[in-house]
Parts: C-alpha cells; sequence; structure tokens
C-alpha cells in the first residue's frame, strides 16, 4: 500500500482497496465526486479555506473573488468598522431600492459576479472581510511537480480522502460488506476533521455563555 503524499499517490491507494482493475479508469472520477460532495457541505469549511479579501468598491459593486464560497465576516473599512450583514438579492433590492438613497452600506448580497450593497454605496469605501475560499483541486495536483503540493487533505485527513473515494465507487460494488466498513471508517474520519476544524477555529479556547 502506499502512502498518500500526492494525488496519483491517492489514485494508486484507492486502486489498491479497490482491486478492480476494470474500475481503474474510473478512479479520478470517484476522486473528484466526493471532493465536489465535500465542498458543498458549509460543516466541512475550516480554517484552511480561509482567505482574506480586502478591495475598493466601483460603481457601488465590488467582484466576488475565485472560488467563494461565503463570507466569515464582511465590513466597511472605517473608523470604527462598518459591519456588513450578507442576505439574499432580493432583500436587499426590498430594504433599498436602486433607486432609492445613498449612504453607509449595512448590508451585502451576491448579484453573479458582484456584490452589491445597501444603502446604495454613497462613496467607493473599501471592503475588508475573511471569506472562505474553494481549495485547489486535487485533480489539478496530477502532473509533473505540482504533485508534490502539500494539499490540506492529504497532510491532514488522508483516511477521509481515501473512503470517501471509495464509497463514490459503492453504486458500482456488490460487495455490502466491503461498503459497509468504508461507511463506518469514513464517518468516523469526517466526524474527526470537523471536530478539528471547529477546534481551530476557536483557536483552541473554550465557549464561552455571554450574559446581557
Amino acid at each position: 500500500m502506499a502512502v498518500t503524499t500526492g494525488y496519483t499517490s491517492l489514485l494508486a491507494n484507492v486502486a489498491d482497496w479497490l482491486s478492480r482493475g476494470d474500475l481503474t479508469s474510473q478512479i479520478p472520477v470517484f476522486v473528484q465526486n466526493w471532493e465536489e460532495r465535500f465542498f458543498r457541505d458549509p460543516k466541512n469549511w475550516g480554517p484552511w479555506l480561509e482567505t482574506s479579501y480586502s478591495t475598493a468598491m466601483s460603481a457601488g459593486v465590488s467582484a466576488v473573488p475565485s472560488g467563494f464560497l461565503a463570507w466569515k465576516n464582511v465590513y466597511i473599512s472605517m473608523t470604527p468598522t462598518r459591519r456588513l450583514s450578507p442576505v439574499g438579492l432580493s432583500q436587499l433590492y426590498d430594504d433599498y431600492p436602486r433607486s432609492g438613497s445613498s449612504g453607509i452600506p449595512n448590508l451585502i448580497a451576491r448579484n453573479g459576479a458582484n456584490f452589491e450593497y445597501g444603502p446604495y454605496p454613497s462613496s467607493n469605501f473599501t471592503v475588508g472581510g475573511t471569506y472562505y475560499a474553494k481549495p485547489t483541486a486535487l485533480r489539478s495536483y496530477s502532473t509533473g511537480g505540482a504533485d508534490a503540493v502539500a494539499h490540506y487533505l492529504i497532510l491532514n485527513a488522508p483516511d477521509l480522502l481515501l473512503y470517501g473515494a471509495l464509497l463514490e465507487a459503492a453504486p458500482l460494488i456488490k460487495d455490502s460488506e466491503q461498503i459497509g466498513t468504508w461507511q463506518g471508517f469514513y464517518g468516523a474520519a469526517l466526524d474527526a476533521y470537523q471536530k478539528l476544524q471547529k477546534a481551530t477555529n476557536i483557536s483552541g479556547g473554550p465557549m464561552q455563555v455571554r450574559v446581557g
């Protein structure tokens, strides 16, 4: 069994576990399907997916960055900072019609490739914050030196990758006992991963209840 040090090693490991030559060509698809499914669930977003955002508005909007999933926090850079509340576009338009008055925004909504603000900005303010971004796809590390790039999941959750990819092959496999074993290992790996992200997100500190 190969040690998972990169994408190609992951594919080799999945092939070893499957022991199905007729499915070898489909293994990259299994990995890709699992990866896309994994990042669709907000419970799987952690600090390693956080990216800083700082940009000045142009004509009252700012661009949605590549790989954007959701905001962790977002604000207008001013003194004091003005926190922005993410809302749906229809709510933003209902609360602040585009033909209405302008001011310092307190709402932000996505509209295609841009973020819009409410009320309509009275100036091209600078927007700052942190957002969750989809990482570089594992399949991008499949050739040459790029395969040596250390992907967070390969370093920190190789079991999650392995069993996740194996379960994507489940519809093509008749051995229900084997699938059940993979499901058990995958559930344990996913639980450990999510607990690690939660702990890292609060820097290891205990949760505190605020009174008043």
